[in-house]
């Protein structure tokens, strides 16, 4: 890898800070900033992290373009995000936008005028929701699983892939980052930018604060361990519904194959997620997380199916695994093992959050 200055925007997130601490220990003699605004609960946590491990932290936030007045970067990851599916759906959707749209345009604008490249991490969530919920599917004991007979395009007992239509509605949050991919595609185009497009399924793995509407793995597994009450909704109710998961080190294993020859990749946009061996429905997560907490909490049920939310997404790695032989080493299996085993080292830290 050649760059020697990177910018992580979003830094002190989840994935952002994860990605900058991974990055100053796999590559030497590199600079590695963070830039947030640590608006989301649980982010503060993290700015020791960074500081401890040599990441330079940024206060900043990407809606205010002074934040962003950095010239030395040869390269930004665009980490920085409102990641709730329900954000803006009975409130105004002015931070989603401000933040999602109009702040990944800062960077894409930043990364222009200082002629660096770019990485930006998108969401499974551009697809549509209508036209997922109208995959063919059969109804088994513990899950919903796909046909391999289907009338959609880009759809098969793989997940989905590329092909996947986007012509219809697909949540406020899943829209802002379409939006942004479009506006990044035409930068690529008119400017001989080179960037990357990687839409994320579900990722999970140690320091990711979770919420309900978003960061579902490590929630789930922390109200186990502080024993307290969940529910399944929609669908019927009876958490049969799946995702294939990610963990965050193989997302950096992705990332850092495509660092090494950034000009392969450019102008691609690649589905990146856990892949059908590494899904799981909730039905099938609670089991997990009762036999490593040894905890049985109180799950009701809640049948009506919410706006934007999911059957079946799994994520089809097919056309980044041909360009690239990546794919996830880690089983859900060890995923879920170290979410547990952080969560119970740092128990006092995370409750308020997490509880």
């Amino acid at each position: 890898m050649n760059y020697k200055n990177i910018l992580v925007t979003g830094g002190a997130g989840f994935v952002g800070s994860n990605i900058c601490i991974k990055l100053k220990n796999y590559f030497s003699n590199i600079d590695v900033f963070a830039l947030d605004n640590l608006t989301r609960k649980g982010s503060k946590l993290n700015v020791p992290r960074l500081e401890k491990n040599g990441v330079k932290f940024m206060y900043g936030d990407v809606r205010n373009k002074k934040d962003l007045e950095i010239k030395d970067s040869d390269l930004i990851i665009e980490c920085s995000a409102e990641p709730s599916v329900m954000a803006g759906v009975s409130s105004s959707p002015n931070y989603l936008v401000s933040t999602n749209l109009v702040g990944a345009l800062n960077c894409f604008e930043l990364a222009r005028k200082t002629n660096c490249d770019i990485v930006f991490l998108s969401t499974s969530r551009v697809y549509p929701v209508h036209l997922l919920n109208n995959i063919k599917y059969k109804d088994g004991s513990t899950r919903f699983e796909i046909l391999n007979s289907q009338n959609i395009d880009g759809v098969s007992k793989e997940g989905i892939s590329e092909e996947f239509p986007l012509t219809g509605n697909r949540t406020l949050y899943g829209a802002t980052k379409l939006s942004a991919e479009f506006v990044l595609m035409e930068y690529i185009n008119n400017y001989g930018m080179k960037g990357i497009i990687n839409r994320c399924g579900l990722i999970t793995g140690p320091w990711q604060m979770g919420k309900v509407d978003q960061g579902i793995i490590a929630l789930w597994m922390a109200r186990h361990i502080f024993e307290k009450s969940l529910s399944f909704i929609g669908f019927g109710g009876e958490g049969k519904q799946v995702r294939d998961v990610l963990d965050i080190d193989d997302l950096f294993d992705l990332l850092a194959i495509q660092l090494s020859d950034v000009k392969k990749y450019s102008g691609h946009i690649f589905n990146v997620g856990g892949g059908k061996e590494n899904s799981v429905s909730l039905l099938e997560l609670t089991k997990f997380c009762q036999a490593l907490s040894g905890n049985k909490v109180s799950i009701s049920n809640d049948p009506k199916t919410r706006q934007g939310d999911i059957r079946i997404y799994i994520s089809d790695n097919s056309k980044i695994r041909k360009l690239s032989s990546w794919k996830p080493k880690k089983t859900l299996e060890k995923t879920l093992d170290e979410v547990y085993k952080w969560i119970v080292d740092y128990k006092k830290e995370l409750k308020p959050i997490l509880s």
